[in-house]
């Protein structure tokens, strides 16, 4: 995952280099395998290069085209073959992703990018009519964020030196934080007013006065796939998602992949071994981490963890999370914390897990995030139900409304009741879920952010799309908002990849019944049909994991010296955003182990962790005097570089 940064002049004033000297520093840890560079008139771009495969030792960037197009790339290609097939004679089978990204550029402009199957971020320079575009891939798991001063443009992989070297403070985007607490932020915010971030599935273009926002590409809401059998959606599910791991495995370093115990990781590590059995994976091995707390009797997952190992015959690397810790060991004084969850994990189990992946020569996690979301994870009739409605298939809906109402052990009309909310304007049916679970927030604050602390929900429509389609997509937003929060990985580097989030597999999933994917009593039928075999029994068989709740609240009894302290002047209190005395009621419940919104109490002690961090650092302005600052304070070369030891673990 390489970075880059840029700065252009709009009005044609020439880039001061030192403006770029000042970020090298910065970008420096993300990217260990070299530099590229240019500066030159009105333009300035800094590269930082960090290789995952074969192909990207070989690009120079940032790179001119033969349309003297400038273009600064990171990514992953996963439809190589067939872009090459189509731009042929100007490539080779052997071309870097970087050159096919250049030729589709070349040939198609702004409609290649709907063609750039993978996982990537891009910038294009065109000095012929003064124009910027910086695009993301349709899920956004690469950052690119950018700020407008006048006539002139920054962007860059990560936040920090926007914020640091913007030449003033900036606003906190109140948005922005209230997505923090509750469903996370809109994908196109930050948390500084005047910064902002590229959308996933979008580009901007930027000119001079004028930034636009386009969506280049959305799933198809007709596209349908009808099958006479089970057999057939379990064939097609298999292939979908064999190519999406093997199309992750590309890499010329080995890998390391994520093994939970529950049916997301184990699946990714059983048919990745497939993959490797058949000698159709690129990456040279296959290697597991694995965390367990034996605490949680719930949660316990060395039992399950251990059955892939068995099959493996290989035992990788397992962490305990007993001594985990929930506060303050986030906190990181040394570097900048741009976001929220841009904090360094110092903890046992951090160390832990990079030590493993520096000793194993890997650059490449595979995660199983996605997996639940997508695959049937909630098993919930009203998506089926709704669909069979507003087809007019009313003798299935009538039975099938029988088979759940059989299941959950609900009379039917409760069902019909959980359909028809759905359908409700959100003002109307968040009775359970309207912010009163986070009763420490302000009344102003909730009353201003009320629609984010819901979660951007909208009501499903009885025009056009099915109402599964619909709530496909708007799990998906949820995740690409998740993915918007993430930060990058700075010591140890890595690039994270997530199988479950595949163009094809994606297209797949939202173009089928939704009864494929969960039955009355099936959770997750169709991945556990088309797994039998692959993913040993005991992991397809076992119930929904549990949530944790054990760890945290002993972490409060542990930590509540500092708790309070903390909440004797909450930065939080004074900006408007939570009512500290409220917060204390909270603490003291979740101290007796009475149950609490124990995700929003974490998500509150960390965005009060940052606040009191980035205040520190000069560069936000407001109402509280810790944040006013006559200059933000400029980078310095000791301020990026940390003890080897470290690990940064996103929190997500």
């Amino acid at each position: 995952m390489s970075v880059q940064f840029g700065k252009c002049n709009f009005d044609g004033k020439r880039v001061d280099r030192q403006d770029l000297d000042e970020v090298r520093p910065v970008l420096a840890p993300y990217g260990p395998d070299g530099e590229g560079y240019i500066c030159k008139d009105n333009l300035g771009i800094l590269f930082r290069a960090f290789y995952t495969t074969k192909e990207s030792r070989r690009e120079t960037q940032p790179h001119i085209s033969m349309a003297g197009f400038v273009l600064t790339w990171d990514g992953r290609l996963d439809n190589r073959e067939e872009l090459i097939s189509q731009l042929l004679p100007e490539l080779l089978r052997e071309s870097t992703d970087l050159e096919i990204v250049a030729s589709a550029y070349q040939r198609w402009g702004k409609d290649a990018f709907a063609k750039l199957i993978g996982d990537w971020a891009l910038s294009v320079w065109n000095s012929e009519d003064g124009s910027l575009v910086l695009a993301k891939d349709f899920i956004g798991t690469r950052h690119l964020y950018y700020s407008v001063e006048k006539d002139q443009v920054t962007w860059c992989t990560i936040l920090d030196p926007l914020v640091q070297l913007g030449g003033h403070t900036f606003e906190l985007e109140e948005e922005y934080i209230a997505g923090c607490l509750s469903y996370f932020p809109a994908t196109h915010l930050t948390p500084y007013v005047g910064i902002h971030a590229v959308p996933a599935s979008s580009f901007v273009r930027l000119t001079k006065g004028r930034a636009r926002t386009f969506k280049y590409w959305d799933f198809d809401p007709a596209k349908r796939i009808q099958y006479q059998t089970d057999g057939e959606y379990e064939e097609h599910f298999r292939a979908v998602f064999s190519e999406s791991v093997r199309r992750r495995l590309r890499s010329d370093s080995p890998i390391l992949a994520e093994l939970s115990g529950g049916m997301d990781s184990s699946s990714i590590v059983c048919v990745a071994d497939n993959i490797f059995a058949h000698g159709q994976a690129e990456a040279p091995r296959l290697d597991t981490l694995s965390y367990y707390d034996e605490r949680e009797p719930n949660w316990n997952e060395r039992p399950y963890f251990t059955k892939v190992e068995e099959r493996r015959g290989r035992i990788g690397c397992r962490i305990d999370l007993s001594s985990q810790e929930y506060f303050r060991s986030r906190i990181d004084t040394d570097h900048f914390p741009a976001t929220p969850s841009a904090g360094i994990n110092t903890s046992k189990a951090g160390r832990e897990f990079g030590e493993y992946l520096t000793l194993r020569r890997s650059r490449t996690l595979l995660s199983g995030i996605g997996g639940d979301e997508i695959t049937g994870g909630v098993p919930t009739s009203a998506s089926e139900l709704a669909d069979l409605l507003i087809s007019g298939r009313f003798g299935l809906f009538i039975r099938q409304t029988k088979l759940w109402a059989l299941h959950k052990r609900k009379p039917w009309f409760y069902l019909l009741s959980e359909v028809a909310r759905r359908f409700l304007p959100p003002a109307l049916r968040f009775f359970e879920k309207d912010c009163g679970s986070i009763a420490w927030l302000n009344s102003g604050f909730v009353s201003r952010n009320l629609k984010v602390l819901r979660g951007y929900e909208k009501r499903l429509t009885l025009l056009g799309s099915l109402p599964s389609f619909q709530e496909n997509v708007a799990t998906l937003e949820l995740l690409r908002r998740q993915f918007g929060c993430a930060t990058l990985s700075r010591e140890p580097i890595y690039e994270k990849r997530y199988p479950y989030l595949d163009f094809d597999l994606l297209n797949f999933i939202f173009a089928i019944p939704r009864e494929q994917l969960v039955r009355p009593g099936q959770r997750r039928s169709l991945m556990r049909r088309a797994l039998a075999g692959v993913v040993p029994n005991e992991i397809l068989s076992r119930r929904r994991k549990a949530f944790v709740a054990k760890a945290p609240l002993a972490a409060i009894a542990t930590e509540w010296a500092s708790l309070v302290a903390m909440n004797q002047n909450m930065m939080s209190d004074s900006l408007g955003i939570v009512e500290s005395e409220a917060f204390r009621q909270v603490l003291d419940m979740a101290q007796r182990g009475r149950e609490v919104a124990m995700v929003a109490l974490l998500r509150t002690v960390a965005v009060e962790e940052w606040l009191e961090n980035v205040a520190r650092w000069k560069v936000l302005s407001g109402p509280n005097p810790n944040f006013t600052s006559m200059e933000p304070q400029r980078l310095q070369e000791s301020e990026f570089h940390s003890s080897p030891s470290q690990s940064t673990l996103g929190r997500g």
